[in-house]
């Protein structure tokens, strides 16, 4: 049962654990508050009493567990929690569906329709990405009940890719882009302006971003390199191949970088890095292991930083 719960709130065992003590704490919480207040009241016990101590409970229920989150560090768990049951009863928006379009070329574009908040101080992102997904999977689960910052689309450019399954698990809007519109066409800024797009963070994402896109949101897209730029960077330096550079080289050391992008490629300004030994006995496989075990770790993060600077902004 445990097993199952981890899975479906995408927790690990310690957080697991908190959630079932905010759960059990705050539910008694709920009751000693109810009979305290219920004491107030002229009602004798009976059946009106019953009623309106169910009325009672069922409105402290949520401040009881709200309040005690905060002290076990659970409150973006419960703030989504909560949330996601208002909408269940048709309170705070409605679960999204899904809809099926023809790109310009022909080729099927898949969209998770989704309504976005009309929040002025939610910052919605994009996350574009090529492949499995990893990255976006740990960036939605950073970001899963943060109240003001909000994953609102997911584009990808190959079809079949596992972040397009992630996207319909997370009930996140997905977007399965064509080549010529997004290199010769308009590239998709029009979808991304009507989801309410900030920021675009790329995630594993290896076509080059267009011109048009970087004017759009200039200072706004965010890569992560797999090596610590400006080694090891340009046309063709991705995944592996930038490992067995790194290898081939001898280097001592390799990591990550983070980066905003321009109209090159792994050219912008450098945010953030972190580093990690290269072993004389390393392949590409094994240094790609402790790369992305830098990336999951730091990436997330770095991109909360970064974005509560710029809520911080948009606030003022």
């Amino acid at each position: 049962m445990f097993q199952r719960l981890r899975q479906k709130w995408k927790v690990n065992g310690l957080q697991l654990f908190l959630i079932i003590c905010t759960f059990a704490i705050g539910g008694s919480l709920t009751g000693f508050a109810g009979r305290k207040l219920m004491n107030f009241t002229a009602v004798e016990k009976g059946w009106l009493w019953v009623i309106i101590y169910i009325i009672l409970i069922t409105l402290l229920w949520p401040v009881s567990v709200l309040l005690v989150s905060i002290f076990l560090g659970q409150y973006r768990f419960f703030v989504g929690y909560l949330k996601k049951i208002g909408r269940r009863v048709g309170i705070g928006g409605q679960e999204p569906d899904v809809r099926r379009q023809k790109s310009e070329a022909g080729r099927e574009t898949v969209i998770n329709e989704q309504q976005t908040t009309s929040d002025p101080f939610t910052i919605h992102i994009a996350i574009f990405a090529s492949g499995a997904g990893s990255n976006a999977q740990k960036i939605i689960d950073h970001f899963r009940h943060s109240g003001h910052i909000k994953i609102s689309l997911i584009i990808c450019n190959k079809p079949g890719a596992g972040v397009l399954t992630i996207a319909s698990k997370e009930n996140i809007p997905g977007l399965l882009i064509d080549k010529e519109k997004f290199f010769r066409g308009d590239a998709y800024t029009d979808e991304l302006k009507e989801k309410k797009i900030d920021f675009i963070i790329l995630a594993g994402f290896l076509w080059k971003i267009p011109v048009v896109l970087i004017k759009a949101y200039p200072g706004k897209i965010v890569n992560i390199h797999p090596a610590l730029l400006p080694k090891y960077g340009g046309k063709g330096m991705y995944g592996d191949h930038v490992h067995e550079a790194v290898i081939n080289a001898k280097d001592k050391e390799s990591g990550i970088t983070i980066h905003y992008v321009d109209e090159h490629y792994d050219h912008g300004d450098s945010i953030f890095q972190a580093k990690c030994a290269v072993f004389e006995n390393d392949t590409a496989e094994s240094l790609a292991q402790r790369i992305h075990f830098l990336e999951h770790e730091h990436y997330p993060r770095v991109i909360e930083r970064i974005l509560t600077k710029s809520l911080k902004e948009k606030r003022n």
